[in-house]
């Protein structure tokens, strides 16, 4: 390792700039799940739409299941 390369991560970073960026996440993987059952149930024709609910829901309890273990490295 060169001992003139300096360190690039900062040592003393605020505990809300990593829940803000947890947050982006938790909204990407919720919207992502929900697009995806969207454009199923555009594609499937079905007047219920099953593909919709269900890609929303199992993408919520994914970006829950996320922040468990994020919350859970905290500690």
């Amino acid at each position: 390792m060169d001992p003139k390369r300096k360190d690039t991560k900062p040592k003393n970073t605020p505990v809300y700039v990593k829940y803000i960026g947890l947050s982006f996440q938790l909204f990407g993987i919720i919207g992502a799940g929900t697009w995806l059952g969207w454009w199923l149930h555009q594609r499937s024709g079905f007047k219920f739409p099953a593909w919709l609910l269900f890609f929303c829901f199992l993408s919520t309890a994914v970006a829950f299941y996320q922040l468990w273990v994020s919350i859970r490295q905290d500690k």
